[in-house]
């Protein structure tokens, strides 16, 4: 492997002093940067071990990062002209990351196994030593009974189940309990629907429809084909080790106050909720809730949330963008031109870079590879970013056969890459810019990125530093990327269903009631305290229809799309009235026209308003809320009461007037 110690140093920041041996003859050299004193960045996973073991000694294990050049820059077959993209991947794994939150999950090891045959039993046999165990059978045929009653044998069909590992609660059907003079195979009693059971780890070898969905990751839930011995021992010996405290990754930061599900039982944005694969996200009034116990990280809420409530915290997105943005500038400060970045994950990703490395050509050298916690937590103001600083195009590298449902991502794809197209980048080129590369091939990754063409990129890069939440790093992105654009307009217009839009309204049928601002969630529609007015500012509408559900008069349409000239700008003024002053106390208080136009329809019109007390209800009208009260309170004024009607005669009238009369009864 070639290093190009003049681009390494450019990128970097500093004079590159070459080594071959940094982990046997020459470790003294790590040893020496290490009690310097400031950060290490080591570019050899390969002895990280050794390293560790040194900064451990040093006490500066928390000061050494490491960076992979072998396989994801030097080995490949355009390796001699990799150092600009060794520079970038050395500057960006040392900016720093904050750790994420956890829970604690505690198991107590009570598990329930759960079969249709001998092999349930035959696990919980040997789960016995380990956990508190119980083998449900799911409809059993012939089951010969245990010489030792070791743990509880039930029959029982799960008809419900919910919870994690250390709270699961299970609802049974058919539940029943062995006959003890069960001889050639087990006999069940009389059975019961509605019983209920609570474990900490469930077992199932029913070779059925699994109980939760999106079950690889539920946590506690521990699912082999009862037919595949191999399996069963793994699903063995992983439920043995689930007993004691576990420290789960909370991956998601959730602030209800920024979320736009609903107002006043008015339902608005319900993106999460579509996309969660494990259920871990419910409506919970006017926000959702998300449990962070089932949460399984793969970021698709924290992707299609439009507000930020749903923030991705593994890590934030700041963090992730500051890491982007030093990628770029060490890139492009070594001579790099045109870096296309791939997004990939550990698991699988990885791996796949790896062989392509060793048994393949390798990565292009202009191909920059980033690695996330999940592919699917990637949103649109990563994309935008990428772009403002300069990349050329953005290629995601997924499983053939995803473990996380990808159509958010892919809606996210096809938004980046209209945005993108839009604004010019790639332009010269029929390839799209930011593209899904869906293999579990490493040939055919390497023949898709040296394949495809890369078209225009920013003429003048931005150097902005993301700050602050999604959805203030989103706004700073796409407003750097359109600055940076090749070709820059001044809308692009987007489907519907888009989190991106502007609002058009009949502002001659709009009565400045404002009921569309106390339902905006994000404040992207706004009033004043001292006069009637209403403003928008679009940088801040997320398109969740709270508004235009909530309007009296229907004046509010959805307009999906991004204008960036409205997104630059400051909140612009829809409609100002003149307000009306109370007769009374001269209190401003609702819009003239509104006030004059009830009067006008009401006056001489109706009877509660005719005559000496119906031209007392006007000027109640006329008045702000204090001062009608005040009327009605003091002058014993009911603007509710009509006029006296006359009553029909009874029976007891005609005998009353007939006695006046003195008449006989």
């Amino acid at each position: 492997m070639s290093l190009d110690a003049e681009a390494i140093g450019r990128g970097c920041g500093g004079t590159l002093r070459v080594a071959d041996q940094l982990c046997g003859r020459e470790l003294d050299r790590f040893r020496g940067a290490v009690q310097a004193g400031g950060a290490v960045t080591v570019s050899c996973t390969l002895q990280s071990p050794l390293f560790d073991e040194v900064a451990s000694e040093l006490g500066a294990e928390d000061r050494v990062v490491y960076a992979k050049i072998r396989e994801t820059a030097g080995w490949s077959s355009q390796g001699d002209a990799a150092g600009p993209k060794m520079a970038a991947l050395l500057a960006a794994s040392a900016e720093p990351v904050p750790d994420a939150a956890t829970v604690a999950i505690e198991s107590q090891g009570i598990a329930l196994v759960y079969g249709r045959d001998a092999t349930a039993i035959e696990i919980g046999r040997r789960l016995a030593e380990h956990l508190d165990v119980t083998v449900l059978l799911s409809r059993p045929e012939t089951v010969e009974p245990p010489k030792r009653n070791d743990f509880p044998i039930v029959q029982g069909t799960i008809a419900g189940a919910k919870g994690r590992l250390g709270a699961f609660e299970l609802r049974i059907d058919d539940y029943a309990l062995p006959a003890p003079s069960s001889r050639s195979h087990l006999l069940f009693g009389a059975s019961r629907n509605g019983a209920t059971s609570t474990c900490d780890i469930v077992l199932d070898v029913t070779g059925g429809t699994a109980l939760f969905p999106a079950h690889e990751v539920r946590l506690g839930y521990l699912r082999a084909d009862p037919r595949d011995p191999a399996a069963v021992e793994r699903l063995i010996t992983e439920a043995s080790h689930l007993v004691g405290t576990f420290d789960k990754t909370r991956f998601v930061d959730f602030h209800a106050e920024l979320c736009a599900h609903s107002r006043s039982r008015i339902t608005g944005c319900t993106r999460c909720l579509e996309v969660c694969p494990t259920g871990a996200i419910a409506p919970a009034g006017d926000t959702v809730a998300i449990d962070p116990y089932i949460c399984a990280g793969c970021g698709n809420c924290a992707s299609v949330c439009p507000t930020g409530a749903a923030a991705y915290a593994l890590p934030p997105a700041d963090a992730l963008m500051r890491r982007l943005r030093t990628l770029m500038v060490a890139y492009q400060a070594a001579g790099g031109r045109d870096g296309v970045i791939l997004f990939h994950d550990g698991d699988h990703g990885e791996p796949l870079i790896d062989a392509l490395a060793r048994h393949g050509d390798g990565l292009p050298a202009h191909v920059l590879p980033v690695r996330v916690n999940e592919i699917t937590q990637l949103g649109p103001e990563a994309f935008a970013a990428l772009f403002a600083y300069g990349a050329a195009g953005v290629r995601i590298l997924a499983r053939d056969r995803p473990k996380h449902d990808l159509d958010s991502l892919r809606r996210a794809v096809a938004l980046g890459d209209t945005l993108a197209r839009g604004l010019g980048f790639g332009s010269g080129t029929s390839e799209p810019v930011v593209s899904l590369i869906e293999t579990d091939d490493p040939d055919v990754l390497g023949a898709t990125l040296t394949g495809q063409r890369v078209g225009k990129a920013a003429g003048v890069p931005s150097r902005f530093m993301p700050i602050g939440g999604k959805r203030e790093v989103l706004r700073f992105a796409f407003n750097e990327m359109h600055a940076a654009a090749p070709e820059p307009v001044a809308r692009i217009a987007l489907a519907g269903g888009a989190p991106f839009g502007g609002l058009e309204f009949r502002t001659e049928d709009c009565t400045l009631c404002l009921a569309c601002v106390g339902a905006c969630p994000t404040h992207a529609l706004s009033d004043s305290a001292d006069r009637p007015f209403l403003a928008f500012e679009e940088s801040l509408c997320v398109q969740c229809g709270l508004c235009a559900n909530t309007c009296p008069e229907s004046v509010i349409t959805l307009k999906p799309g991004v204008d960036f000239e409205a997104w630059a700008a400051p909140r612009r003024v829809l409609k100002e009235e003149e307000p009306f002053a109370c007769i009374a106390c001269a209190k401003p208080f609702g819009t003239r026209s509104t006030i004059e136009r009830v009067v006008e329809k009401l006056r001489d019109r109706h009877w509660m308003f005719r005559g000496e007390a119906g031209e007392a209800r006007v000027q109640a009208l006329m008045m702000c809320e204090d001062c009608r009260v005040e009327v009605a309170v003091n002058q014993g004024f009911d603007p509710h009461a009509g006029p006296e009607r006359d009553r029909p005669r009874t029976t007891e009238d005609y005998l009353r007037e007939r006695a006046a009369r003195g008449e006989a009864i």
